[in-house]
């Protein structure tokens, strides 16, 4: 039922938000009923999980552990691990993925990350690893029992990470691993990293593995603990003569680029569903406010100007939705390698959703910058999207080289 009222801040800020504004999307040929139910299951966990537990921002990785546990209990982390270990299908449902971080998002920024970590970061393990690594790790992870990381980006490479500059040299029956990562999501919390090194067997891409590092691993260290706009968990980690056994490597030596471009691939459309959760979210923030606030002598919602940006924000999520869905469903049902559907849908979402919840915030005024405020916390978790799992910029060179091929 629409709320005509402002529902005030995230859930981690105050009084849980009404359901979502529009729920046609889960109409679409897209879905079958067992998304429809998770979708349901899910919105009642969140309004009753999260606004009971608000987490405090002073101490962020306390509330991300928190989070990574209340997940677990609820069953929602069954979605990120095949059936054989825990999970709920054979392999990954990607529309439930995106169902859930959509939903995750639009209460809670934090409980979204919480979420998508432990996907993306046991991601290349469900692909690539031996029976013995998805034993060892993937339950536990699905249990909540170990937090995830994926340790790939560094500091001079970037978005070129092809060109990473961490090695990991063998020696006998070890890797000896020295470099550092930086940005790292979970850095400092996880309980295990899936690292991508330069081996060495060929140039650039060809010569990169990925290695399953223990975060009690002698010669493993958090070297600094990074604070963004929107409090994560995030760290640089460095790697000093860092001993790992044979058995830690995943998958074939130098496969490492090609398993990680595959993980990011698979999880690529699901930041464009956290990027719908929080436009959505916004519009709906939006909406209440310009039904509630009076101005001149008339409600906000009767003024032409206001009439067209909600028009705009209303067509820019629907036009989200389409995109990210029907990449998911490629991939699920198509059985279709989605890379440049993927691709359009982070781009436009993610793009689109930072001009809603712009949108969003001019309609709110002074108050819309105001710590704590739901739109004031919308704006800040937004614009990572924009970067982290593949920049916009290089998502348009992946959209037109494909396109140019085909």
């Amino acid at each position: 039922m629409h709320n005509d009222t402002n529902t005030g801040p995230l859930a981690e800020h105050g009084e849980p938000p009404a359901p979502f504004v529009d729920q046609t999307y889960l109409e679409w040929p897209f879905f079958e009923d067992h998304h429809r139910q998770l979708a349901a299951e899910l919105e009642a966990w969140c309004a009753t999980e999260l606004a009971a537990h608000p987490h405090d921002e002073t101490d962020i990785d306390a509330a991300c552990r928190r989070l990574v546990g209340a997940l677990a209990a609820g069953g929602w982390l069954r979605y990120v691990a095949p059936a054989a270990y825990g999970g709920i299908f054979d392999e990954l449902d990607i529309r439930s993925v995106c169902i859930i971080r959509q939903i995750l998002a639009y209460h809670s920024g934090l409980a979204d990350f919480a979420f998508a970590m432990q996907g993306l970061g046991s991601g290349t393990i469900s692909l690539a690893g031996n029976e013995a690594q998805k034993q060892a790790y993937l339950p536990a992870v699905v249990r909540g029992e170990k937090i995830a990381a994926f340790a790939m980006t560094e500091a001079h490479s970037g978005s070129d990470v092809a060109n990473m500059e961490t090695l990991a040299q063998r020696r006998g029956g070890h890797y000896r691993i020295n470099g550092e990562k930086t940005f790292i999501s979970n850095g400092g919390i996880a309980d295990f990293y899936v690292l991508f090194a330069r081996t060495g067997e060929a140039p650039g891409a060809r010569g990169v593995s990925a290695f399953i590092v223990d975060a009690d691993a002698p010669g493993l260290h958090v070297a600094e603990r990074i604070e963004v706009i929107a409090p994560h968990p995030l760290a640089r980690i460095r790697f000093e003569d860092c001993l790992l056994d044979e058995d830690a490597l995943i998958g074939e030596v130098g496969r490492g680029f090609a398993n990680a471009m595959t993980t990011l691939d698979l999880f690529r459309s699901t930041v464009g569903a956290a990027a719908l959760g929080f436009s959505r979210r916004a519009l709906h923030e939006a909406t209440g406010r310009a039904r509630s606030r009076q101005l001149f002598g008339a409600s906000l919602a009767s003024n032409p100007i206001t009439q067209s940006r909600l028009a705009e924000m209303v067509a820019e999520v629907d036009a989200s939705a389409l995109l990210i869905y029907r990449a998911a469903w490629t991939h699920d049902v198509a059985r279709r390698q989605n890379s440049r559907e993927a691709a359009i849908a982070k781009l436009y979402a993610t793009e689109a959703a930072q001009g809603v919840i712009d949108k969003a915030v001019q309609m709110f005024g002074g108050l819309g910058v105001v710590k704590g405020e739901a739109v004031e916390s919308l704006y800040r978790e937004i614009r990572a999207l924009r970067i982290y799992e593949g920049a916009s910029e290089v998502q348009k060179v992946v959209i037109a080289r494909r396109h140019l091929r085909e």
